[in-house]
């Protein structure tokens, strides 16, 4: 069966529960919330986690491009809008030389532990792209790592590496951190999500996925 692309939504929600569920709430209890807090609202719980990020998914205000095989989410890219995602790591040294805040942020992607150096990554990432163009495109940042020289878990990469961004044309703006950078790309408004079926397939067909590419350095990938 190929795999297939569906938006994070409250029809999505829960088999994005379900992954998260699978790996423990992701890094100990994050649920994938921790962009979308503001300053001083400080550390909760899981079940809080949980209970807002289902609410942001409700209310529209948080975005993800998911990737199903079948009806099970194997992983996914998120992104959204700067004032969705206001928290961000390195902020010190992101504000020092910032002009203007983008029109949208890539924060991180997530690979089920059982799927991951098959590409889901990079999938997931071009679906988000897509998905931005079709809400209007602009300025898009993301903040990964270069892992050129270096060995690096894939499950510590959650913000992808500079080389998945530069692939698709972004271009490192400054170093925010020993090994991170702020990558950026203009992304053009493109047409809209396809209706007519719940889950919309990518408009080019997948590249062929192996469970054979184990490359560190490719790795969320």
């Amino acid at each position: 069966m190929p795999l297939e692309s569906r938006p994070l939504s409250p029809e999505t929600w829960p088999a994005f529960a379900r992954l998260v569920e699978k790996h423990h709430g992701i890094f100990g209890g994050c649920w994938c919330i921790s962009f979308h807090l503001h300053e001083g609202e400080g550390k909760r719980g899981a079940a809080a986690y949980r209970a807002m990020k289902e609410d942001l998914v409700r209310r529209d205000r948080a975005h993800a491009a998911m990737i199903f095989d079948g009806e099970e989410a194997v992983g996914w890219c998120q992104f959204g809008r700067t004032d969705e995602l206001p928290n961000i790591k390195s902020r010190k040294a992101y504000e020092e030389h910032l002009g203007r805040l983008p029109d949208w942020r890539i924060t991180c992607f997530f690979i089920d532990r059982d799927r991951r150096h098959e590409g889901i990554a990079n999938r997931a990432l071009d679906e988000a792209l897509r998905e931005i163009g079709r809400q209007g495109g602009g300025t898009v940042e993301a903040y990964p790592e270069t892992v050129a020289g270096r060995k690096v878990s894939g499950s510590f990469l959650w913000s992808g590496t500079t080389a998945m961004f530069e692939r698709r044309g972004f271009r490192r703006d400054r170093p925010i951190g020993m090994h991170r950078w702020v990558v950026v790309r203009r992304i053009s408004a493109g047409p809209p999500r396809p209706k007519g079926g719940r889950a919309a397939r990518a408009a080019r067909p997948p590249r062929p996925l192996s469970r054979s590419r184990t490359t560190a350095r490719r790795a969320p990938e």
